[in-house]
């Protein structure tokens, strides 16, 4: 059996929420190897004059631990 570490990471877009997903792993892949999966938590924005200007996932990214 595996052990898998889990840490929480936040992605910004200007363009979605997929992209905001996709950056969190695309960030957290630059010191973790072997990310395994994520679970976006949480989907926010931040809303301008009526319209999302940023777009936020708070997600988990897993990963085994390394021995």
């Amino acid at each position: 059996m595996t052990a898998v570490k889990v840490i929480r990471v936040m992605g910004t877009s200007k363009e979605s929420w997929e992209d905001a997903a996709h950056e969190a792993v695309r960030e957290a892949s630059q010191s973790v190897d072997d990310i395994s999966g994520v679970n976006v938590e949480r989907w926010t924005a931040d809303v301008e004059d009526g319209e999302i200007i940023e777009y936020k996932v708070t997600t988990e990214i897993a990963f085994p631990v390394q021995h």
